[in-house]
C-alpha cells in the first residue's frame, strides 16, 4: 500500500484505510468511498454526498453520524438538494447505546467482510479497494435475491 493512501486516525485507533459508505433502508450498499485513515469523517462527508446525489437523484433524505456536522449539514442542502439529518449520541449517556439509523451502516460494515480480499487491505489504490467492496456487496446481493422464498 503506498505512503499517500495509508494514515492513522487517532481517534478510531485506525491504521491504513478506512470505508466510508452511504446505505439504504435496507442495508444495501449506495455509494462507497476508501481514504487513509487520517482523512477525518467531516472531511470525506463532503465527497460523499456528491455522489450520492450523482446516483440516485430522487434521493432527498441522509442520516449521518455525530461526526458529520459543522458545514457539512449545509452543504447537502444548499447545493445538492439533500436533507441531511444528524443522529448524536445523548451526552448524559454512559456506555454501549444504539443509535437510530447507525446499526444500519454497521451491520452493512459486517456483511461482505466474510471476503478475503476484504479482510486485510492489500490493495495498492483507493479505487481498487472500492471496487472490491462493491463487489463483495454485489455477491451478498445477490444471493438475497436468489433465495427462495416459502
Amino acid at each position: 500500500m503506498p505512503a499517500s493512501s495509508r494514515g492513522f486516525d487517532g481517534g478510531k485507533k485506525i491504521n491504513g484505510r478506512k470505508r466510508h459508505i452511504v446505505v439504504g433502508t435496507t442495508g444495501l450498499l449506495l455509494t462507497v468511498m476508501v481514504t487513509a485513515a487520517n482523512v477525518t469523517d467531516r472531511k470525506a462527508g463532503q465527497v460523499l454526498p456528491a455522489r450520492l446525489a450523482e446516483r440516485f437523484y430522487l434521493l432527498r433524505l441522509v442520516w449521518a453520524q455525530g461526526g458529520h456536522t459543522g458545514p457539512l449539514v449545509d452543504f447537502p442542502a444548499k447545493i445538492l438538494r439533500l436533507a441531511l439529518t444528524v443522529t448524536k449520541r445523548n451526552a448524559d449517556t454512559s456506555g454501549f447505546v444504539v443509535l437510530p439509523r447507525r446499526w444500519m451502516v454497521e451491520r452493512t460494515f459486517g456483511w461482505p467482510m466474510p471476503s478475503r480480499r476484504l479482510a486485510r487491505d492489500s490493495e495498492r489504490w483507493t479505487d481498487t479497494a472500492e471496487a472490491m467492496v462493491l463487489w463483495s456487496m454485489t455477491m451478498v446481493m445477490s444471493r438475497r435475491l436468489a433465495k427462495r422464498r416459502h
